[in-house]
């Protein structure tokens, strides 16, 4: 049987500490002629009853931004919040809350439970394992059934895999599985839609592009005044141009090939990239990467004059690298292009830890 617990601030255990109720200092009368000619303000003032409710709030304050700090681990880029995990080999998640989005779903970090929509780049379990966690944990809190994009040659897998999962636990696992291949557009929402892409891993992959929607006056029609457009809009004239821009790549495992494919270049011309960069150094050479269907940070340079996003966020790093030596790798890359660069280190450690 499944039991449904729907999301509610009532249900959540609270993070904030509890309130220790504030007493005043005890002052013992003095002369009781001069206490009833004080106003009850200047009362407080003497016994420190505000000064001590003002530092309870400090507190408060402090602890809330403690808090923040140690639950969102994200990064802002280009205005748009980035969170995951993405650690190669171990697991892949990167979610974009203003998209209600998650590119991969990896082991399904609880953060990835409120995105409506996830994009599986391919079958690896460190991509893919956590699918039947996170379609289950939806429908445990009361959320809509979510819609997930597959690469249409597995789309017949994934519902098997679905349906064990189904016949082991005798639970619903409900959900719109879309099968979106490579060229094909889907409409998320009204100024949203997604696109595939095509990149090349060991085995079948795709990368996906996020694009806001915005309609354009069409040329012809700039120089009239506000009625005369009413009145073509009413008779049924198409006035508008329908403008895609890209606003967040995501690459998924592949080699570097992906930025030299043409078809590729609403990739490298988004607003933020997000690709992986699983080798950083000489430690690993480019035929390595190669071979296992990766990227190296040396392919990245090597191909920086096709790179017209404004960020790029890094994702992927092996697991053998620390933070100091994905810094470094940042700033070696940072030199070569204008693109604001960032990495996703969620789960790596420094060297001196």
């Amino acid at each position: 049987m499944q039991v449904s617990l729907p999301i509610s601030p009532s249900n959540l255990p609270s993070i904030l500490p509890f309130h220790h109720p504030i007493h005043p200092p005890h002052h013992p009368h003095k002369n009781l002629a001069f206490q009833t000619q004080a106003s009850p303000f200047d009362a407080l003032k003497t016994s420190g009853y505000l000064s001590t409710i003002s530092r309870a709030i400090e507190e408060e304050e402090e602890y809330r931004k403690a808090r923040a700090t140690v639950t969102r681990k994200g990064i802002e880029v280009e205005g748009c919040f980035i969170e995951g995990l993405s650690i190669g080999g171990h697991e892949t998640c990167v979610i974009v809350p203003q998209f209600k989005s998650a590119f991969d779903i990896g082991r399904c970090p609880s953060r990835a439970i409120q995105q409506n929509f996830v994009f599986i780049t391919h079958a690896h379990l460190d991509h893919i394992g956590g699918l039947p966690i996170y379609v289950a944990s939806r429908g445990l809190y009361n959320l809509k059934p979510p819609t997930v994009f597959v690469p249409p040659c597995i789309k017949e897998d994934v519902e098997k895999l679905l349906d064990i999962h189904r016949t082991m636990g005798q639970v619903e696992l409900n959900l719109d599985l879309v099968a979106l291949d490579v060229g094909e557009t889907y409409e998320l929402r009204n100024d949203i839609v997604v696109r595939p892409f095509r990149t090349h891993h060991v085995i079948p992959s795709q990368g996906y592009v996020i694009y806001s929607i915005r309609k354009k006056l069409k040329k012809q029609y700039i120089h009239l005044k506000g009625k005369q457009i009413e009145k073509l809009k009413k008779s049924g004239v198409e006035i508008t141009d329908i403008i895609l821009s890209p606003e967040v790549a995501f690459t998924g495992d592949t080699t570097a090939e992906y930025m030299l494919d043409p078809r590729n270049a609403d990739a490298l011309r988004a607003k933020i990239l997000i690709t992986e960069a699983t080798f950083l150094d000489e430690g690993y050479s480019i035929d390595h990467a190669r071979q296992h269907g990766h990227t190296h940070l040396f392919e990245i340079i090597e191909h920086a004059q096709w790179i017209r996003n404004k960020a790029i966020l890094l994702t992927h790093f092996s697991s053998r690298y620390s933070i100091e030596d994905i810094r470094l790798a940042v700033s070696k890359l940072q030199s070569k292009v204008s693109a604001k660069v960032v990495p996703l280190t969620e789960g790596f450690k420094s060297m001196h830890s």
